[in-house]
């Protein structure tokens, strides 16, 4: 068998067994099979689709293709909570301690944004002297100490994905759902949680467009979880507008803090909230009442506010931020965007992420620096009736960096209409542990 044997099998359209696979995999981890190669792979993929099997000897090998993370050594059981990506989506940064305070244990294992969508280990870094780089003894004792910790995988952990990805990203071949869903569950199933619940965005702001498109990867995804042994459910959340009214690393920490503290009420509160239900529902056995129940009473008792203080404290940072804002400065520079006629006002998501990006607040490319203290608060909503002059976002920039080029991006995110725009409800469905 050689690399050219299983891509020319994938070209005519037949299934490829699991050895055919693995044998494709292992060429890709180890450097026998060429860029050209795994991006001839791909566009097979694309056009002849997998069936559900090779979808999942596909995630299997390239979970296997390098490092698993070893499973903390307690009799507990671990949920873990993955998105898709958006922009302004800080849902860990509350989930995972509300579930700690809830006594459920989240060990995560997160990445850094890229593009216009921002990353969980980003604006953990928002936080003075905060670690993302812990030893498998350092993670294990934080989450038995703390029953919560975040930190960033190792470049061992599912290589061969990693190279496919990089191929993918510049070959037109990232929208193909059984790529898609290999590449996100492998790196899942190289970690240990038990209880895995996925946020698949679809809308604007996300990769997927449409609704019943992401349901289609969602269900693939709970599928491939399922087979390896995982308790599985999964959301598919609309992502048309940014999540949370805060762009940017350290705007959007101070957001999350404030839904712990109960003062923020946004799409960002009620799902990182509904999310938190969900899994507490799955690892407890309770009713979705009861868990809505705990999950609020968490954030309404201050617990989950304290499980942020410490796991911040546990990974070198400084949880005095968690209460001075000071600690968590923005950017000095201010100016507002302001809307440019009366009517109904629509906002786009993608170009907020890349107006954060060009004020320096996220990357293009994984050695870019990132400016915690850029971003954007947006003032007003979709569907806000609004008048000419009205302000609807306020922007924090470097002094010394011309803005221009990303309020010029803001500007174009607002569109105002004569007509009510349709909001598509946030979660539009849900897929349940007893789904089939």
């Amino acid at each position: 068998m050689t690399v050219y044997d299983v891509i020319d099998r994938k070209k005519r359209g037949f299934a490829l067994t699991e050895e055919e696979v693995r044998f494709f995999v292992r060429a890709v981890a180890d450097g026998r099979a060429s860029d050209a190669q795994i991006a001839a792979f791909c566009m097979a993929v694309v056009w002849r689709g997998m069936t559900d099997e090779e979808c999942f000897f596909l995630t299997d090998a390239m979970t296997h293709s390098g490092e698993t993370i070893p499973c903390p050594r307690l009799n507990v059981l671990f949920a873990d909570k993955h998105s898709t990506g958006g922009v302004s989506d800080s849902t860990s940064l509350v989930l995972v301690p509300v579930l700690a305070a809830c006594g459920v244990h989240c060990a995560k294992y997160s990445g850094r944004g890229l593009g216009h969508t921002g990353g969980t280990l980003d604006k953990l870094e928002s936080f003075p002297g905060f670690r993302v780089s812990l030893t498998a003894e350092e993670f294990e004792a934080q989450a038995e100490r703390v029953g919560c910790v975040i930190a960033g995988q190792t470049a061992r952990i599912v290589p061969a994905d990693k190279r496919m990805y990089a191929v993918r990203d510049v070959t037109a071949t990232v929208d193909s759902i059984p790529l898609i869903a290999a590449s996100v569950m492998s790196k899942k199933l190289a970690s240990f949680a038990d209880v895995i619940l996925l946020d698949v965005k679809y809308g604007e702001g996300a990769f997927v467009h449409g609704g019943e498109e992401a349901v289609r990867l969602a269900r693939t995804m709970v599928d491939l979880g399922r087979r390896a042994g995982r308790r599985m459910c999964a959301c598919v959340t609309c992502m048309d507008q940014p999540l949370g009214d805060s762009i940017g690393c350290c705007a959007e920490v101070r957001e999350a803090i404030g839904v712990l503290r109960g003062e923020v009420r946004n799409d960002l509160s009620e799902l990182s909230l509904s999310h938190s239900a969900l899994l507490l529902q799955a690892v407890l056995g309770i009713s979705a009442e009861e868990a809505a129940r705990r999950a609020q009473k968490a954030v309404d008792s201050g617990a989950a506010l304290q499980k942020l203080r410490e796991m911040v404290a546990a990974q070198g940072g400084d949880a005095r931020a968690v209460d001075d804002f000071s600690l968590l400065p923005l950017a000095e520079g201010r100016a507002w965007v302001r809307a440019k006629a009366d009517g109904y006002l629509r906002v786009a998501a993608t170009p907020l992420g890349r107006a954060c990006v060009e004020l320096g607040g996220g990357r293009l490319r994984e050695e870019d620096a990132v400016d915690h203290g850029v971003g954007l608060r947006l003032l007003r909503r979709t569907g806000e009736a609004v008048r000419a002059g009205d302000p609807l976002a306020e922007v924090y920039f470097d002094p010394e960096r011309d803005p221009a080029g990303a309020l010029s991006l803001i500007e174009g995110a607002f569109a105002v209409g004569g007509e009510l725009p349709p909001r598509q409800p946030l979660v539009y469905c849900t897929i349940a542990e007893e789904d089939n």
